[in-house]
């Protein structure tokens, strides 16, 4: 893993020179190294010089793109809002750079959230690490649904980051927490979870008690649970809908709800800028 490592931050150089000059909270794609492949990734960055606080954003079992193939809005909208607050965000593509589309119906992932996801977070975090304007102590995860699951097992105390600095800090919105409380879960920095009452693709009840169970042996972790809020809670303006066919859900069936809660949301779109500032 070590010997990976140092491939891809060899290779950091060679990514930045892909990345045009654009508009303060425009995207920009981006390419990393990572051993022999590529790793595709959408920045963005706010106007200035910096030093910047950085964030590494992970997509959900949905995918970064829509079926269009077009920047899915949510996560625009938060790159945006992001970069506007002063944080440069990047996006890693783990399931387009490898010719993947949704995989939210498949159970048995071969892009898995506790490996290769985990590895595209570390990429992600070297090559914003060795850009001269973003603050190489200062770059945190934010992850959605699945890659809220890959933040939580990146951050995971049992494991440490032995190229450049570790993660500031970490947010998972919605993720599953069943095997991870299994596994005695604790972070080894700052993480926020939050997920609503409501949300039938991942349980709220397991994430509290995955952060009960870490009390003590952690760093600082915090849960906010919101009434009434599905899945999706942070989406710009996506009407209350159920979806059928999921891999993943709590009463095992497929069928889940997503959509917006406007409450939830605007305490997200708060919450998630001040706990990374901290």
């Amino acid at each position: 893993m070590r010997y990976l490592l140092i491939l891809i931050a060899a290779g950091l150089v060679a990514a930045s020179a892909t990345m045009a000059k654009a508009a303060a909270g425009d995207p920009v794609q981006v390419e990393l190294s990572q051993g022999e492949g590529r790793l595709r990734a959408v920045l963005y960055r706010p106007d200035g010089d910096g030093p910047f606080p950085a964030i590494v954003g992970l997509h959900a079992c949905g995918g970064l793109n829509n079926r269009t193939g077009v920047m899915a809005t949510r996560y625009n909208d938060w790159g945006r809002r992001l970069a506007n607050a002063g944080f440069a965000v990047i996006y890693p593509d783990s399931y387009g750079s490898r010719g993947l589309a949704n995989q939210c119906g498949i159970s048995r992932r071969s892009v898995r959230s506790d490996r290769e996801r985990v590895a595209d977070a570390n990429v992600a975090r070297l090559w914003l690490q060795a850009q001269p304007w973003v603050a190489a102590d200062r770059v945190s995860l934010l992850g959605w649904s699945s890659g809220g699951v890959t933040t939580l097992w990146a951050v995971r105390a049992r494991t440490s980051v032995k190229d450049g600095k570790d993660f500031r800090s970490a947010v998972a919105l919605y993720p599953g927490c069943r095997r991870l409380g299994v596994a005695a879960w604790s972070a080894r920095v700052p993480t926020l979870i939050l997920i609503g009452r409501s949300d039938d693709q991942t349980s709220a009840a397991a994430c509290e008690q995955m952060v009960a169970g870490a009390r003590g042996r952690s760093a600082r972790v915090a849960i906010q649970v919101y009434p009434g809020a599905y899945h999706d809670f942070d989406h710009p303006n996506r009407a209350i809908q159920v979806r059928t066919g999921y891999a993943f859900s709590v009463d095992g069936t497929g069928r889940v709800h997503s959509g917006t809660n406007p409450h939830a949301r605007a305490d997200a779109l708060k919450r998630v800028p001040e706990w990374l500032l901290r």
